[in-house]
């Protein structure tokens, strides 16, 4: 069991949490020197960060310091820890309603944020929304784990992505994706042949036009869970280029 020398944060792992991801980011090995600071502390460290969307150095005191969390952190991402931990956890719960642990069909999504002063140079205007920020760009399995995402400015249409979210997806998965679901926003030649250069059928899920008001398009329900899911936990990172892929997770 976990004994902490303060009081706990709602954002710290918890002792099967711990159990699960330890192995995933435990990067030195026995003859190393030794840490100064406890791998698990860094590790809260850093979800209280994702959790709160605070800045680095707003981190409490009675965490790690900044500096060490940020270069523990920094050491995580270079060795794709995050990747692997991701991509086993799509595979488990896949397994656990029997389907296969890679998945053959993907659904592709964009979505407008809010411009934040952190936004920077990434902000946009998305005219059809009318709202200036910065948009992202998902795909997800049927299932609703993530699989890959990318970040523009608000103004990048979701058609544009097509050729990079299906090269991620393709590179993920193991090249096993056959078919992305997408709803009007692809619609065109373009997407459709940069989703097929990459051996992906596109299939537009249209709305009926007798239908009015709000209709839950079919297999459509899984990307808003997801991006649902993104808004709630933020990452400290705030300050990221255009058109940078935010990583792949569970999908």
């Amino acid at each position: 069991m976990s004994t902490l020398p303060r009081k706990p944060y709602p954002s710290d792992v918890t002792d099967d949490e711990w159990a699960f991801v330890a192995p995933y980011l435990t990067l030195m090995d026995e003859g190393a020197p030794q840490r100064r600071h406890d791998l698990r502390e860094a590790f809260n460290a850093l979800r209280w960060l994702v959790r709160t969307g605070s800045p680095w150095r707003y981190l409490p005191n009675d965490l790690p310091p900044w500096a060490a969390v940020s270069r523990q952190t920094q050491r995580w991402l270079a060795a794709e820890c995050f990747e692997a931990m991701a991509d086993d956890l799509r595979a488990l719960p896949r397994g656990a309603v029997g389907r296969d642990p890679q998945p053959t069909a993907a659904i592709l999504d964009g979505r407008t944020l809010q411009s934040t002063p952190e936004s920077g140079h990434r902000a946009g205007f998305d005219g059809h929304k009318k709202r200036k920020g910065s948009k992202l760009h998902a795909a997800v399995d049927t299932l609703g784990h993530l699989l890959a995402a990318r970040v523009t400015p608000a103004n990048a249409q979701e058609r544009a992505q097509v050729a990079a979210l299906a090269a991620e997806v393709q590179a993920v998965t193991g090249n096993t994706v056959e078919v992305a679901f997408v709803d009007q926003g692809y619609t065109g030649e373009d997407p459709a042949e940069a989703a097929a250069d990459h051996g992906i059928e596109l299939v537009v899920v249209s709305l009926p036009e007798a239908k009015r008001g709000f209709v839950l398009l079919p297999r459509r329900w899984v990307v808003e869970r997801s991006f649902a899911w993104m808004a709630r936990c933020r990452t400290p990172d705030q300050g990221r280029a255009p058109a940078e892929p935010l990583g792949r997770a569970g999908g």
